[in-house]
């Protein structure tokens, strides 16, 4: 007996590299059959997988390029937040549409679905198709206790009135979220939502039956997050590696500095913080290597690169990452998974989004120090170097991943759900 299993992603690397690992991993079940759902850009990536690629929203990737990446920091802005809703909205209302076509025939057994892709559980609902979330940024998850996400990085609160606090902080985010949709002109009955909670407070964009929390719980705090949750670790896979070697020069060590593939608007503090570093850097036998994180990306004409500092367009994590001694990352979900796993210290520079709560989260399980101020970014590299502590911390978090390997985990899941 087979079955089918759809993924359903958007195209941004930090989406969609975890789910097709987690594709090219269940295209190795022979009895199962499985499929990937993106759009048109990220239809390359999914034949490497061995996948079926479906696509969905033709022509829409500008919009979402410009949805998730746009030219500025959003940061808890509600305007620009009520703004990204909005043009979300539409994509997920069409989104719903293609599903329940795609879906009108043969119907898939199990359906994975990134967090961000809201329009798949209730439309697999609607048809009765069971459905999990993929989730590689679970510190959005809201839960009954701790610090809220999105608000600036909070650590969870000591005493009654830290703990006060971070309640006021859930009621805050939860009351935003309750009224962006009316702000944003957008109907929750366009998507098959009834509400954005359930009777028990989960939040109803995610699968009540098993949400796949793609970091290590070795980092995260202590939250009475929804039963639903499992931490299974972060899922290694780079897709169309790249051939060209990475050369690093023998006789000092080496650091990684980069910012992932989006946050564009970032790169240019990111070139000058890292050239002033080389510079001092250089003098303690230190190289810095510099991912602008596109292929067949470069630095701007007229700008120079110092001694000390290598530049290269993109580095491909899963093969060459372990070759480095520490990594300067801005706290996405993609490289903090990988830095963790191969056991490397960090400097966290965290500019958008849910990085800063990445990056209190890594300062807290001591792997990570955070750069406050760009200008000092030599001095961070050079404490987590010389700090044995924090790459003895680094170290054993890596040691809880080996030791139970997201791909496998969810694998003996899916199978266990599907009966096959």
């Amino acid at each position: 007996m087979s079955a089918r299993v759809d993924l359903v992603v958007p195209p941004m690397a930090g989406h969609l590299h975890p789910v097709l690992g987690i594709a090219a991993r269940l295209v190795r079940e022979q009895d199962l059959e499985v499929r990937v759902l993106s759009t048109a850009a990220a239809l390359p990536a999914i034949a490497g997988t061995g996948a079926d690629a479906v696509e969905l929203l033709a022509g829409a990737d500008d919009v979402v390029a410009e949805v998730v990446d746009p030219p500025y920091r959003v940061g808890s802005n509600p305007r620009l937040l009520v703004r990204q809703l909005r043009a979300t909205a539409a994509l997920q209302v069409r989104l719903a549409e293609e599903l329940r076509e795609a879906w009108r025939g043969e119907r898939p057994d199990l359906v994975l679905a990134d967090f961000t892709m809201a329009a798949v559980g209730p439309t697999a609902d609607a048809v009765g198709i069971p459905w999990w979330t993929t989730h590689p940024s679970p510190c959005a998850i809201e839960a009954r206790s701790g610090p809220p996400s999105y608000v600036g990085g909070w650590r969870p609160g000591r005493g009654p009135l830290g703990r006060a606090r971070d309640a006021a902080g859930r009621r805050f985010v939860r009351g935003f979220k309750s009224v962006a949709p009316r702000l944003a002109g957008a109907r929750l009955d366009d998507v098959g939502l009834s509400s954005l909670y359930r009777v028990d407070g989960s939040e109803a964009i995610y699968s009540a039956e098993r949400v796949l929390a793609l970091v290590p719980g070795a980092i995260e705090y202590p939250r009475a997050l929804p039963a639903a949750v499992r931490y299974v670790g972060p899922v290694l896979y780079t897709p169309s590696p790249s051939r060209r070697p990475l050369v690093l020069r023998p006789g000092c060590r080496h650091v990684l500095v980069t910012a992932g593939t989006h946050v564009a608007w970032h790169r240019e503090a990111l070139v000058g913080a890292a050239s002033r570093a080389a510079a001092v850097l250089a003098a303690r036998d230190v190289e810095l290597h510099l991912s602008l994180g596109r292929a067949g990306a470069s630095l701007p004409a007229g700008v120079s690169v110092p001694d000390g500092l290598a530049v290269h367009d993109v580095v491909d994590y899963t093969r060459d990452l372990g070759r480095f001694d520490a990594v300067v990352h801005h706290g996405g979900s993609g490289v903090l998974g990988h830095t963790l796993a191969a056991g490397l210290p960090s400097v966290v520079w965290p500019v958008d989004y849910d990085q800063p709560d990445h990056a209190a989260r890594l300062v807290d399980a001591g792997v990570a120090v955070r750069l406050e101020h760009p200008e000092r970014l030599a001095e961070a590299v050079v404490r987590v170097l010389e700090d044995p502590s924090c790459r003895d911390a680094a170290g054993a978090v890596a040691r809880t991943i080996a030791a139970r390997p997201a791909l496998e985990t969810i694998t003996a899941a899916v199978r266990a759900r599907l009966g096959v």
